[in-house]
């Protein structure tokens, strides 16, 4: 079971070159209700940095909603993860959301290719979808 610690936003930095743009669109406006009425239902999941503070794996629409509240702080999990243990987390997270653009799902693959690459490990799902949908680009 993985240990909950609240840390302050502004020590919580945002995933190195994110794929995913996060858009104040319909479904963010009601995050951020939500988040006004009932707090924040599910943890941001975060890794130590070399800097004292956090990197964020997961959660950067919950973060910004947090903000937009006034609120200064958040739960969340810490992870030791290697960039490519991180990479891989953070694209799982957000690659099945509805309102994903082509160019952003594109770059999300080739990121978490390229990480299980580095791994040494091999995924033919991955690489048979990956020369499917993308071998024009």
């Amino acid at each position: 079971m993985k240990k909950i610690v609240k840390l302050e936003l502004c020590n919580i930095t945002p995933f190195k070159n994110h794929p995913f743009k996060v858009k104040q669109d319909d479904s963010f406006i009601e995050l951020k209700e939500s988040i006004k009425e009932n707090g924040l239902l599910e943890p941001l999941l975060v890794r130590p940095d070399k800097t004292g503070g956090y990197e964020l794996i997961s959660g950067h629409r919950r973060k910004l909603a947090l903000e937009l509240c006034g609120i200064k702080e958040a739960d969340c999990y810490i992870e030791d993860l290697s960039d490519d243990e991180a990479t891989i987390k953070m694209v799982d997270s957000n690659i099945y959301r509805n309102l994903i653009l082509p160019s952003e799902k594109a770059f999300a693959y080739k990121m978490k290719l390229e990480a299980i690459k580095h791994q040494g490990k091999k995924n033919k799902l991955l690489h048979k979808l990956w020369r499917s949908r993308f071998r024009y680009a």
